[in-house]
């Protein structure tokens, strides 16, 4: 993925951000607010020394100038993006809810949707008592198959807890779908949350225990009662916790997967019949199961063998009433904002309403949104030239695949082979998801949120029995994000991805846009289908070995050397960054950088030499790349990411490759003895 988890996007200036929503119209873009020769006047700290920190250099005036606002846990680039994003959607909200539209159409269903996300009044009145019914069933639970059947179908309707469970590609036969089971059913973002040692960590399991205390009373229990059931949250949880694998081990593909027969299943969980507890959960006729985790499960059926229902109905009632605190409103979300977002990531105060529901609209129909907003904002014109960006760097991809030294030439051939055979899916789908099965009204916001997991579930177990769509996409055109798919073996780079903040994509230099686009998106994520994980699929995305012994070994050296120089930057005060973690994501910024740096060299504008705005080529290229990863965070943020994203700290993710590429240290001077140095033999080159 380009993008660290969904970042709360937003305009060039912050000034640009008081544009009135509610005022704004679709097909009404603002006109440019400057050109390819003022562009980086915004962003580069003239003070700085690129030689020193290359990142405050690039980004360093905007970061100075646009402080993260109260009511967000980080700001930069995206943030700018996604401004513009939700002024666009607004204007097609407005649109849709003044129009109405024939019952059952997307513009109903997105007038509907918006009317009743907006209606803060309802929703805080009616808090859960749309979803009574699931309260009620969890409490009428009297033996441990009704247990079960309430978990199966809390999961079917969109409830975190117990486990992991989904529909997706076998990994080792991408032709079909298979039902996967994993580790989670934690309420704190990842299990070594329940372990540290030190205060923080401690202080951050006291918060949690009293955040879930305050939920049981909100619930209606009594202080003791709350407290009491607060602490068997917090037991069942470390239990899980303790059986689940730390973020690093779970990047192992191989060591992650685990089929199994529905029979095998029976004995590895004896507690559960998997034949009926997915039937309960509408998944029929599922023969095989691609287990993750076998340890977790065992610890799930251990705790379900002796843990009493009592305290596993504690445990459901929390989780059901976690998962839809947002949508219940009122005092729920307030408690639900305080610790996910102000003690886990120093938000001091919630985001504007408008944005929030705009990315619950995002979720539960983004593909109606989506044809609206590239009829509007995605030429033909802008496809076609990033359509020649995506083929310009897969060119560069092969010719450096070819002169690779390390690699033989059996393994080279398999690489190219794989590279030749990549979908690339750019801007937008060309089949758009049906959602003529999915009803939205005005009456009730979280009713709404339901129907909508419940339509999301239909739609994946109806995937089990039908031959793979290898056309689909999984994110939608106006996501400000990217990603690489192992089992389709594609690439997907929605539309939002090619925007640049405050300039038309007409007035903008090859320089920048390869960079920024060509390096950050289309680079990065092939680069994915070759990294530690996506080099062990096979063209067809299969998990199959198409390595020689020794050309494998030499790539796990050449990695080993990138988690080495990640885990000697430290991330926020005496943290380190986690290498291991993150070696994926910083083996694709690297990979792209150097495949987007390849490709410009073949643009006019790097063979003309002439410099734009007082910087060279060179250095606007490496300008570009510095402002996709523009990105600022609270300390609290950066703590938490460490912990639980496979994503380096953005700034890192600027100095980290460009330090490893000779042609930037001709671009600024770099020398030994500048902070941005790194002496040969410490430089990483993989691909």
């Amino acid at each position: 993925m380009r993008r660290a988890g969904h970042p709360r996007l937003g305009l060039l200036a912050l000034a640009l951000t008081a544009l009135a929503f509610a005022g704004s119209r679709a097909g009404a873009d603002p006109a440019p607010t400057t050109d390819a020769e003022h562009f980086f006047d915004p962003f580069v700290d003239r003070t700085a020394n690129p030689r020193a920190d290359f990142f405050k250099f690039a980004v360093g005036k905007w970061t100075h100038d646009n402080p993260i606002p109260a009511d967000e846990h980080g700001w930069g680039i995206g943030y700018i993006i996604q401004e513009e994003t939700y002024r666009r959607l607004i204007g097609i909200n407005d649109d849709a809810t003044r129009s109405g539209g024939r019952t059952g159409s997307s513009a109903q269903k997105i007038g509907d949707f918006w009317v009743s996300a907006m209606d803060s009044t309802t929703q805080a009145k009616q808090g859960y008592a749309p979803i009574a019914d699931e309260f009620a069933r969890i409490a009428a639970i009297r033996k441990r198959k009704d247990l079960l059947a309430t978990i199966a179908h809390l999961k079917y309707i969109g409830a975190s807890g117990f486990c992991r469970l989904g529909v997706d590609q076998d990994e080792k036969n991408s032709a079909r779908y298979v039902v996967h089971v994993g580790q989670g059913g934690l309420g704190l973002p990842e299990r070594d949350y329940y372990f540290d040692k030190g205060e923080k960590p401690a202080g951050i399991r006291r918060e949690y225990m009293a955040h879930v205390a305050r939920m049981f009373r909100l619930l209606g229990d009594d202080s003791t009662l709350a407290g009491t059931n607060a602490g068997v949250v917090m037991s069942l949880e470390t239990d899980l916790a303790r059986a689940s694998r730390k973020l690093a081990e779970l990047r192992d593909p191989i060591r992650n997967y685990h089929a199994m027969t529905l029979a095998g299943m029976d004995r590895l969980t004896r507690s559960i019949e998997w034949k009926r507890f997915l039937a309960d959960g509408h998944v029929e006729r599922a023969d095989t199961l691609i287990v993750g985790q076998p340890d977790f499960l065992r610890e799930l059926d251990h705790s379900l063998r002796t843990r009493p229902l009592g305290q596993w109905k504690t445990y459901l009632r929390w989780h059901l009433a976690h998962s839809f605190a947002e949508e219940a409103g009122g005092a729920f979300d307030a408690e639900n904002f305080h610790f996910y977002g102000t003690i886990l990531t120093g938000v001091k105060e919630q985001r504007p309403r408008w944005k929030r529901m705009l990315d619950e609209e995002e979720n539960y129909l983004g593909d109606a949104l989506g044809q609206l907003y590239v009829q509007q904002y995605f030429s033909p014109h802008d496809r076609a030239r990033y359509l020649k960006l995506t083929d310009d760097i897969f060119a560069a991809f092969r010719a450096r695949i070819g002169k690779l030294g390390w690699m033989s030439e059996a393994t080279k051939a398999q690489a190219i082979r794989k590279l030749d055979t990549v979908i690339k899916k750019i801007g937008y789908p060309d089949k758009w998801r049906d959602y003529a099965a999915y009803n939205v009204d005005r009456t009730s916001f979280l009713s709404n949120v339901v129907r909508g997991n419940v339509w999301q579930s239909d739609y994946a177990i109806a995937r089990l029995h039908k031959p793979v769509d290898r056309t689909e996409w999984f994110m939608t055109p106006q996501t400000y994000n990217a990603y690489y798919n192992s089992s389709n073996n594609e690439i997907v780079a929605p539309a939002a991805n090619f925007i640049l903040p405050g300039i038309a994509d007409s007035l903008i230099d090859d320089a920048v846009v390869y960079a920024y686009a060509g390096g950050s998106t289309i680079g990065h994520e092939i680069t994915h289908g070759f990294d530690d994980d996506g080099r062990q699929f096979d063209e067809q995305g299969n998990l199959k070995d198409w390595w020689t012994p020794e050309d494998a070994k030499e790539f796990k050296a050449r990695a080993a050397k990138i988690v080495t120089q990640f885990d000697g930057y430290i991330a926020v005060d005496s943290l380190h960054a986690n290498g291991a973690a993150t070696t994926g994501e910083n083996i694709a910024d690297l990979g792209g950088l150097q495949l987007a740096w390849d490709a410009f060299t073949q643009t006019d504008e790097y063979k003309q030499g002439k410099s734009i705005g007082g910087y060279t080529p060179a250095q606007r290229f490496f300008l570009g790349w510095a402002l996709a990863w523009m990105y600022v965070q609270r300390p609290e943020l950066v703590a938490l990411r460490v912990k639980t994203d496979y994503h380096s700290p953005e700034f890192l993710r600027v100095n980290g490759p460009v330090s490893n590429l000779p042609p930037f240290y001709e671009a600024f001077g770099v020398r030994d003895g500048d902070g941005m140095y790194r002496t040969p033999d410490q430089r990483v080159q993989i691909w």
